[in-house]
This record gives C-alpha cells, sequence and structure tokens, in this order.
C-alpha cells in the first residue's frame, strides 16, 4: 500500500501532462489513471503492473480531439478496449515472445532516457532553490535503504522536501502549477455520438494503433516485470484486462491507456509486488486529488523530478553498455536501432516494430548463410551424390542453387536432403530449377530423404513431378 501512495503521487502530474498532450482537460487524464489502475489490478494478468494514461496514447489521440471532439475520444476508448479483449480472447498475447532481447534492452534504454528528458523541463528557467531539492531528494533516495527499508525511500524524499518547501516558504513549482485537479467523483456516461457506420469510419483509424500500441507497451512492461521478478504472467489476461479497463474508463469520461512502465518500475523496486498495491494506487489517486487536493497541489516538483531520475537509472540496461564487446554485432545494430527510432518519434511503439524487424531481417541473413552442399562422385565417375544440410528459404537458394555443376557429364544424380528443410515456395521452385536444369542435360535425378513438411510442399507446389513437363522423370524419394 505504501508503494501504491507513492506511484499515485506520481501518476498526478503526469496525468496532467499527458492531458494536456491529448488536447483535453486534466480531469480526462487523471480519471483514466484511476480507472485503469483499479480494473487492472482485478482483471490484469501482472500483479504489480501499473497502468493509466500515457504518452503514447496520449499523441495518437490528439488529432481525434482537435477534429471530432471529447465524445469521440471517449468513444474510441471503448472501441479500443473492446479490440484489446478481442486480441486477448483470441490467445495473441503471448507473441510478445517474438520480441528479443536485444530489441527489449533498446526498449528499456530508450524509455529510460525518454523520461529523463522529460524531466529537463521542470529543471529549466525555474528558481535556483529547484536544483538542491533535486539533490536533496536523490540522496534521500539512494542514502536512507542503507540505515532502514520499513519505508520506501522515494515516498519520504517526497514528504520531507514538501515540508521544507511548505515550512520554508520556498517559492518553486509544484503540483498545483500542472494544472487545476477535479473536485467530483467520475460518473456513467454514455459518449455522445451517432451510432452509425460514419461513427466507426472516424473511430476505427485511431482505435486500430491505439490498441497494438497499448497492448505492445503494457506487454513489454509485463515481460520486463516478469525478468524483475523472476516471475511469470499470463499476457493473454492482461490483453483482456487492457481492454476492459479501457471500456470502463471510456463510460468514466477517461481517455484510453496502458501499462507505464515507469510508475510499474516504482512501484516493483520499492516492494509493490502483488495487486494490492495497484489497487491502492488507483485508489489512493483519487482520495488525493479529491480529498486531499489542497496538499496535492503543494508537492514540490523538484521531488518528484528526484524520483522519476531515480527510475530512469533503474531502468537503464546498464549491462547492455557494460557487454558490447561480447555481443554479437547484429544485436548492438538491432538495440541501438530500438533506441534511436524511439527518441526521434518519442514513440515506443515504433522503435520496437522496428527492432522487431530489422532483428527478423538479420537473423533470416545469418540464417541463410548456414546451408551446406556437399558433393561425391561415385567410384564409377558417372553419377554424383550431393547432400544437402540447411533452412531453404528465399534468402538461402542463391547460395544452394550455386553449389550444383549442371554441365557436368553425369549419367545420374542423387540430391539427399535428409538435413536440410524447405519453407517456402522460393526453396520449392529452386529444388524445381535443379532438378529440371540437370534433366535438360540428360542426366537422371533422384531426390530423397525429404521429410513430411518439405515432402508436402513439394508435392503442392513444384513442377518437376507434374503430368504434362516435357522433363518430368521419376525420382522424387522420402
Amino acid at each position: 500500500m505504501l508503494s501504491g501512495i507513492l506511484v499515485a503521487l506520481a501518476l498526478i502530474p503526469e496525468a496532467i501532462a499527458f492531458s494536456f498532450v491529448a488536447g483535453v482537460d486534466p480531469t480526462v487524464g487523471l480519471y483514466a489513471s484511476f480507472s485503469m489502475a483499479v480494473v487492472t489490478a482485478i482483471a490484469g494478468g501482472r500483479p504489480g503492473l501499473i497502468s493509466a494514461a500515457t504518452g503514447a496514447m496520449a499523441l495518437l489521440l490528439t488529432t481525434l480531439v482537435k477534429e471530432h471532439g471529447l465524445d469521440y475520444l471517449f468513444a474510441t476508448t471503448i472501441v479500443t478496449g473492446i479490440l484489446q479483449c478481442l486480441i486477448g480472447w483470441f490467445k495473441l498475447g503471448h507473441q510478445i515472445r517474438y520480441v528479443p532481447r536485444a530489441v527489449m534492452n533498446g526498449f528499456l534504454n530508450a524509455l529510460a532516457i525518454l523520461i529523463f528528458v522529460a524531466q529537463l523541463r521542470h529543471l529549466v528557467n525555474v528558481p535556483w532553490q529547484v536544483y538542491p531539492m533535486v539533490a536533496a531528494g536523490l540522496a534521500i533516495i539512494y542514502v536512507l535503504p542503507r540505515f532502514t527499508k520499513i519505508l520506501p525511500s522515494p515516498l519520504i524524499a517526497i514528504l520531507v522536501l514538501t515540508a521544507i518547501s511548505i515550512v520554508g516558504h520556498i517559492n518553486i513549482p509544484t503540483v498545483g502549477d500542472m494544472g487545476e485537479l477535479p473536485t467530483t467523483l467520475p460518473v456513467l456516461r454514455i459518449p455522445q455520438v451517432p451510432l452509425n457506420l460514419e461513427t466507426l469510419q472516424v473511430i476505427l483509424p485511431y482505435a486500430i494503433p491505439l490498441s497494438v500500441v497499448g497492448l505492445l507497451e503494457s506487454l513489454l512492461t509485463a515481460s520486463v516485470l516478469d525478468e524483475l521478478t523472476d516471475t511469470s504472467s499470463d499476457k493473454n489476461r492482461e490483453a483482456r484486462g487492457q481492454g476492459i479497463a479501457n471500456i470502463i474508463t471510456g463510460f468514466l469520461g477517461g481517455m484510453a491507456g496502458c501499462a507505464m512502465i515507469g510508475q510499474s518500475l516504482i512501484n516493483i523496486r520499492t516492494g509493490g509486488r502483488t495487486r494490492l498495491s495497484t489497487l491502492s494506487a488507483g485508489v489512493f489517486l483519487l482520495f488525493f486529488i479529491l480529498v486531499m487536493g489542497n496538499w496535492v497541489k503543494q508537492i514540490p516538483m523538484a521531488s518528484l523530478v528526484a524520483v522519476m531520475i531515480m527510475v530512469c537509472i533503474s531502468t537503464f540496461s546498464w549491462s547492455s553498455i557494460k557487454t558490447l564487446h561480447l555481443v554479437p554485432r547484429h544485436e548492438i545494430a538491432v538495440m541501438v536501432t530500438t533506441i534511436f527510432i524511439t527518441l526521434i518519434t518519442h514513440n515506443l511503439a515504433y522503435g520496437v516494430v522496428v527492432g522487431v524487424a530489422l532483428s527478423a531481417v538479420l537473423f533470416s541473413r545469418n540464417i541463410a548463410k548456414v546451408v551446406f552442399v556437399d558433393s561425391v562422385l561415385g567410384v564409377d565417375g558417372t553419377h554424383r551424390i550431393y547432400s544437402v544440410a540447411g533452412q531453404l528459404f528465399f534468402l538461402s537458394t542463391d547460395s544452394f542453387l550455386a553449389a550444383f555443376d549442371f554441365k557436368e557429364n553425369l549419367d545420374r544424380v542423387k540430391v539427399d536432403l535428409s538435413h536440410a528443410h524447405l519453407w517456402d515456395q522460393t526453396a520449392v521452385a529452386a529444388i524445381d530449377k535443379v532438378v529440371l536444369n540437370f534433366r535438360r542435360n540428360g542426366i537422371e535425378v533422384d531426390l530423397v530423404g525429404l521429410n513430411e513438411a518439405s515432402a508436402t510442399l513439394v508435392n503442392k507446389l513444384a513442377i518437376h513431378n507434374k503430368s504434362g513437363n516435357a522433363a518430368t522423370q521419376p525420382g522424387l524419394t522420402q
């Protein structure tokens, strides 16, 4: 619960800032953060994960709000949740396993940099007292745990700096300077939009990317927390939980949200490992803004900046820097690309998608090189055996074909594919080319050793064994 209190305090300025990004009243972001946290605490698949209004989702909503208004934002949030529920119900959440570790490291490092950059606006053109306050906050955060861990040191830092600011009448930026806090509970409301196809055509172009971006960030955050806590989580349940949370949020007057890795790391690193921490974060968020709003407004932003700098330091994957000289070059390229794309777009989803795509391309290139073709000439000099090992697909067929001598004076050729696997139509076309080129030169060809999957593909797609082919000869053996 103490971790939840700390997270709730950190959520308030973030939710207000993201509301401004989306072009809506701060109340919309704050209600969303309350709703997302409470619902995912119950319905989500990763204990300790914090969901709320986020910058990535807010950026995608900016144009929608500007062109169509607030009710379309609420309707889009509901449709986003429905799409995320469908993704969870179709069990697509486990596809997150296709995100390689190099991309994950790039994701974490880019996130740490973005969080730090986001704090710079609170450190520029501010009274000089802000800087010693931030330094004092960091000192409390890192020194206090050496003496006691009964209370989360970041929470103590916020309380101490707030007390100093109030007692010392120090005039520095506070949470209240970020925007007005709501004064009433969220109420159920149905978005006032026409229920027709035209409305759906407006909403879907926003809801689809929102659902994908939201789940990508949520499932990546869940994976990071899995690794930090050495536990596993249900990714499909998390997808459904995010969807349910967004549906309820839309009806409560909030904007679409997803997991927040910064706040989730605050929660985990200060001891919030269960659903109670997430639930208390949402409940205390609402309590603070409604009951203790006048006190919350006086919290100096310097204290929250200190907490977020701590998050940056703990989020950055320092091991990925220390092991650079040991990691393969293509993994370094993937990590750097993920960081670069994320930083120039300010969108973690873009960085991850490009990183995964690049990783797949580089992996395919490496696999394509692992194709071996060995040949042995028979003792009578009239037949040759080609032994193929490796994966045959669109990138490896050139090196495969280069290994055959179609002009050699032979009577018979045997191609042994016992240690090879055919993956696509290009691989089958390469087999066709080998067989037909030999047959045009009057050389009989036997294909042997095809595994069941490869043989099925050949039987469906190959032309060398089809009737009507002038060069057709017997010789396909499994």
